[in-house]
């Protein structure tokens, strides 16, 4: 009887350092996928960055392209004045409601 609770006890021990070992082994894979996750996000963050500056580039060269006369672009370059135009007429308006 005594032996037979020894042989238990020694395997739950076995066990235990077992669950110890991968417990462990799982807290360092977290780390190392925590570490891995935020380089992603930074990654992430600068190719987010990256896409703006070069859809505003885009933009930029259709406004500019317009400008110089390529017929593809001249409904670009009519909505951006009337854009333009609309802002003018809102500063007008706020800067007679002033008083100015």
């Amino acid at each position: 009887m005594l032996q037979d609770l020894e042989n238990n006890f020694s395997e739950l021990e076995k066990k235990i350092l077992i669950l110890q070992k991968n417990y462990k082994n799982l807290t360092e894979k977290l780390l190392e996928l925590n570490i891995e996750h935020e380089e992603l996000k930074k990654k992430y963050d600068e190719e987010k960055k990256k896409n703006q500056v070069l859809a505003e580039e885009q933009k930029n060269i259709k406004l500019y392209s317009a400008i110089s006369g390529n017929p593809e672009h001249n409904r670009l370059m009519k909505n951006h004045i009337n854009r333009l135009v609309k802002e003018i007429d809102f500063c007008i308006a706020q800067l007679q409601n002033s008083g100015l």
